[in-house]
């Protein structure tokens, strides 16, 4: 059996410091969206989504992927917004065995109402904090870690969208 490799003072400081983002950042997102739009972040992500696919419509493992989701976890928040009216399932007609989610007029109005209180408080939770290079490396950081957290690439997050 190996040795425990402890943490140094600097790791540690960075991984608390981390580990705070990590439990505060969700918090700040969804306690905005609710207020606004009756939404969670992730609500509002699987939303978004769907308004930038062409048409409106994704298959649901296309939409698990693009939010980072699975497709239990996407299933329950489909049922969710298909209740209030903003999404509707059916089966995809290229393959039946799949189900496509499509964006509904109410939901396009949704995210066109909800984006821009959204855009504003992710800026000021955690793009204007940062400065152009510190904004590259978080980046950087991200993308390093995805490489351990989705090794096989499956989300949309680990997929470079920038060069």
């Amino acid at each position: 059996m190996s040795a425990t490799r402890w943490l140094s003072p600097e790791e540690r400081e960075a991984w608390i410091r981390f580990s705070a983002v990590l439990e505060l950042l969700p918090a700040a997102l969804d306690s905005q969206l609710s207020q606004d739009a009756g939404l969670t972040h992730f609500d509002y992500f699987a939303l978004a989504m769907l308004s930038e696919a062409p048409d409106h419509v994704l298959r649901a493992s296309a939409l698990a992927a693009r939010t980072n989701a699975t497709l239990p976890r996407l299933s329950k928040v489909i049922g969710r917004l298909e209740t209030r009216g903003l999404v509707n399932r059916y089966p995809c007609p290229e393959d039946k065995r799949a189900t496509n989610v499509a964006l509904t007029k109410s939901g396009w109005q949704k995210v066109v109402a909800t984006a821009p209180g959204h855009v504003e408080n992710v800026r000021a939770m955690v793009i204007d904090a940062l400065t152009p290079e510190q904004l590259k490396q978080l980046s950087a950081i991200s993308a390093s870690l995805l490489t351990r957290l989705d090794p096989a690439g499956k989300m949309l997050a680990s997929v470079p969208q920038h060069e």
